[in-house]
Formats: structure tokens, C-alpha cells, sequence
């Protein structure tokens, strides 16, 4: 017995929590800073980020904004056309036996209050058919008492620098057409310009780029029933803009196509007959009528 030795007790370490803990504190401030990474997410690093994994696994790039060049064409979705009522036929009863100008000349009453009430059904019409697109901003319709004036931005109609129709403008304008054939009316065709000067083999400048897109606008209606012996197109270029054209929102605005719808029609008349009246010549023709001592004022 005393020859075997004495077994010392092993020493309990007191302290083996403190590993466990400090694992669990590391785990914590690693999940808390994750979870904060993720509730601030810095777009372009994001979208940087996406770009470079996609790229890398050979798939094509999306990005969350893309970056735009060159003109905005903004073109109405089938859902915007597709939506619009189908017109129902109009009782016109009898069409307006006097032509615009003689009742304008003659201040004939009786004659504009006709005038009055066909514009007015029209205007109501055109507004129902054209409500979608009106409500997005893309057309804009205005009216007087013997005309009305559809805007519509050349970003829907048209691409840039050309004067052939995108191919979803064409509903639009059929769908206009077949309103505008079923009253007896004058159309008018207006295409306007921004001022950036363009000169191509087509279209040297921007007075040639205006008649051929309102030219373009009348062959569409006259193919859909309206009567070109009632039509005009006008190219105004860039003379007659309603925004500043020194800012991009401006040029865009200038970019348009005003179609001028007035009441009666133009009589059928051979050589020599008088040239067309423009929306302002009847502004001032029906200025005069209210106010006689306006005459001879140019």
C-alpha cells in the first residue's frame, strides 16, 4: 500500500462557458449586421451586382432602370386600344346647308348654332372612343364652338426623325377615323416640329418632316372612309411650337401632331375657288363677327 502512488484529483475548469457565449455573441452581431445590410440596399450597387451574376452565368442583363438614348417612343399598350368602346352610328339628321365661312361672314345664328350642336356631339364621341388614351396623357382633346383640335405627341405616332406610322398608332387612328366619317366635317392635319434641325436625303429640314407626317395622318383617314375632298395637311415645321424648346420636356411637347376638325364642309367648287380657311382665319373671322369694329383691323 505504500508503495502505490497518490492519484491527484483532476482540476474542474469553471470557466468553459465563457466559449460557448462568446460563439453565441459572434453569431448575433454577424446576424444583426446582415439583417441590417439588407434593410439598406444601395440600388447601384444592386443593379451592379444582378448585371455582373447574370453576365456571369451567360443570361441577358436586366436592369432596374433601364438607360434610355436617344428619343422616347411611347407607345400605347394593345390593352389602351383594345378598351376603348366600340362607336355606335350617330344620327346626324341634315348636314348644314351653308358652308362655315358664309355663316361666319353673314354671322348667320341659326347656321352656327347647328354648328355648335354637331361639334358638340362629335367632341363627346371622340372623348368616349379616345378615354384610355386621353387619361394616360398620350391625346389631348380640345374644343370651341366650331372646331375641335386633337393633339397627339409624335412619340406614339411616330420614330424619330421619320414620318412612317408605328405600327400600334395605326388602332388609334382608325378608330379616330371612323368618328370623323360619319359627320360631315373639315379636317385639318397639322404636323409640328421641335427646332433640332435635321437634314437627311428624305427630309432636308424639319418643314418637310411636318408635311409628311400629316400627310401621312390624311392617307390613313382617307383609307378609312373620311372624304379627302374635305382634308388638309399642313406642315408647320418648327414654327409654331407651345413649349420652351430649350429643355427636352419642352422639345417633346412641340413634337406633335394637331388634327383640327371644323364643322360643315367645304363646297364643292371648280378652278378658282377661294383658298382653304385655317383654324385662325376662322378665329378671326368669327372675332370680327363679335365685334364690328374690329373690321378692318388686320
Amino acid at each position: 500500500m505504500a508503495g502505490r502512488k497518490k492519484k491527484h484529483e483532476e482540476h474542474q475548469n469553471h470557466e468553459a462557458w465563457a466559449i460557448p457565449y462568446a460563439d453565441l455573441l459572434t453569431l448575433l452581431l454577424a446576424f444583426f449586421v446582415v439583417m441590417y445590410a439588407i434593410s439598406s440596399v444601395n440600388e447601384g450597387k444592386y443593379r451592379i451586382l444582378s448585371e455582373s451574376l447574370i453576365s456571369a452565368f451567360k443570361a441577358p442583363p436586366k436592369a432596374v432602370d433601364p438607360v434610355q438614348v436617344g428619343e422616347v417612343i411611347r407607345t400605347p399598350t394593345p390593352s389602351m386600344v383594345q378598351s376603348a368602346p366600340e362607336t355606335a352610328p350617330i344620327d346626324l339628321g341634315e348636314p348644314m346647308s351653308r358652308s362655315l365661312e358664309e355663316i361666319l361672314g353673314d354671322m348667320d345664328m341659326q347656321g352656327l348654332s347647328e354648328a355648335i350642336l354637331g361639334i358638340n356631339t362629335m367632341a363627346d364621341e371622340i372623348e368616349r372612343a379616345m378615354a384610355p388614351l386621353i387619361e394616360s396623357g398620350m391625346i389631348d382633346v380640345g374644343r370651341d364652338q366650331l372646331w375641335i383640335e386633337v393633339e397627339i405627341n409624335t412619340s406614339i405616332l411616330f420614330g424619330s426623325g421619320s414620318a412612317e406610322l408605328a405600327p400600334d398608332a395605326v388602332p388609334i387612328l382608325e378608330r379616330l377615323a371612323g368618328i370623323l366619317s360619319q359627320f360631315p366635317v373639315r379636317v385639318h392635319v397639322e404636323g409640328h416640329t421641335d427646332n433640332v434641325p435635321i437634314n437627311t436625303s428624305v427630309y432636308p429640314s424639319n418643314w418637310e418632316l411636318s408635311a409628311g407626317r400629316a400627310a401621312t395622318v390624311v392617307n390613313l383617314f382617307a383609307r378609312n372612309g373620311v372624304d379627302p375632298d374635305q382634308m388638309a395637311a399642313i406642315g408647320f415645321g418648327e414654327y409654331r411650337p407651345i413649349a420652351d424648346n430649350d429643355t427636352p420636356e419642352g422639345r417633346m411637347k412641340n413634337r406633335r401632331v394637331n388634327i383640327v376638325i371644323l364643322a360643315g364642309q367645304r363646297p364643292r367648287t371648280g378652278q378658282g375657288a377661294p383658298p382653304e380657311l385655317l383654324q385662325e382665319d376662322m378665329e378671326l373671322l368669327l372675332q370680327r363677327g363679335r365685334d364690328p369694329g374690329q373690321e378692318g383691323v388686320p
